[in-house]
């Protein structure tokens, strides 16, 4: 079984890069996020309208979608391979290709670089990606925000589900993919989610603890296997890699900035509210179109050191 999960692992990963995110209504985080939308309609006519009980209906939420998450998966894989393995191995891949978006972050980074001559149409590239405000973005702040989310993203869509994977499986990459989902739909510190979404925040930031700092340090040997400043990004990771209020962004943030000689956070604005945020490295030069080729030249050595990693450590449970 051990050589199954691997070959499916492998299988998945080639899947995204060869095809990018199989985007659509049968992809796995579309029921999820269906699945959060109902659970929430539910839950809030159960539990009273008060902190406690929004605390306790969010958390109610969380756990209903990681145990069916997890369990559904995982039933259905082991159905599959009891009944004939071939077909529990092409369930498995698909699962796996289907928590891993690398091809898809890189799409989508060079959707916005293609239009790095057009203001307007860059601010809506870059819309589609990031949740911030872009409509009062310059050039240079289009690129800054395209970069900040392939390096964010370096983590919750390629390092951490292939190191989940890795440990567990499809139903595990599956899990974290229902964990990052929820944070990313109801982990808002507004009125509404609040305490709502606090249980779904908090499970995505310990979910992504040690992935978002083993992606930092494969970004920092991959800036010296890119010939960049390998040197710069690790100082860079050491002195700011806090500076965020979440405490895995600024990880893989801070590494990129680092390697690019660039500086990236600092004030921006989420639904016409205006947020002070620390900055991220070190202002050396205006971040430029080209920025956005160079982290993904990072995103994607990354990938491949981790995936390399992942495989190596599951052959070595195999012997």
């Amino acid at each position: 079984m051990i050589l199954y999960h691997l070959s499916a692992f492998a299988a998945g990963f080639v899947l995204d890069l060869c095809f990018g995110d199989p985007l659509g209504a049968f992809h796995i985080v579309v029921w999820q996020g269906k699945a959060i939308t109902l659970l929430e309609r539910a839950l809030r006519r159960i539990f009273p309208v008060s902190a406690t009980g929004e605390t306790v209906g969010g958390a109610a939420l969380v756990f209903i979608m990681c145990a069916g998450s997890y369990g559904a998966s995982a039933a259905i894989l082991f159905m599959l391979y009891h009944i004939f393995p071939p077909i529990g191995l092409l369930a498995e891949s698909f699962l796996c290709w289907q928590c891993l978006a690398m091809k898809c972050l890189k799409k989508e980074s060079l959707r916005v670089y293609a239009m790095r001559k057009d203001l307007f149409a860059a601010r809506a590239a870059v819309g589609r990606i990031v949740g911030r405000d872009t409509d009062r973005l310059d050039l240079s702040g289009v690129f800054r925000a395209c970069v900040e989310t392939v390096a964010e993203n370096s983590s919750d869509g390629e390092i951490a589900p292939m190191l989940y994977i890795a440990i567990g499986g499809a139903p595990l990459g599956v899990l974290y993919k229902a964990v990052n989902t929820m944070d990313s739909m109801l982990g808002y510190k507004n009125e509404r989610y609040l305490h709502f979404g606090r249980a779904a925040a908090k499970l995505d930031d310990a979910a992504n603890f040690v992935p978002s700092r083993l992606a930092a340090l494969l970004t920092v040997v991959s800036a010296y296997l890119l010939k960049m400043d390998g040197q710069n990004a690790w100082r860079i990771f050491l002195r700011d890699r806090l500076n965020h209020a979440s405490p895995n962004s600024a990880q893989t943030e801070s590494a990129y900035a680092g390697a690019l000689h660039i500086r990236l956070g600092g004030p921006s604005s989420y639904f016409g509210r205006h947020v002070d945020k620390p900055y991220i490295g070190d202002d050396d030069r205006p971040v430029e179109a080209e920025d956005i080729l160079r982290a993904d030249r990072l995103l994607y050595s990354s990938g491949f050191l981790c995936f390399f990693l992942c495989a190596f450590l599951r052959w070595m449970v195999m012997l």
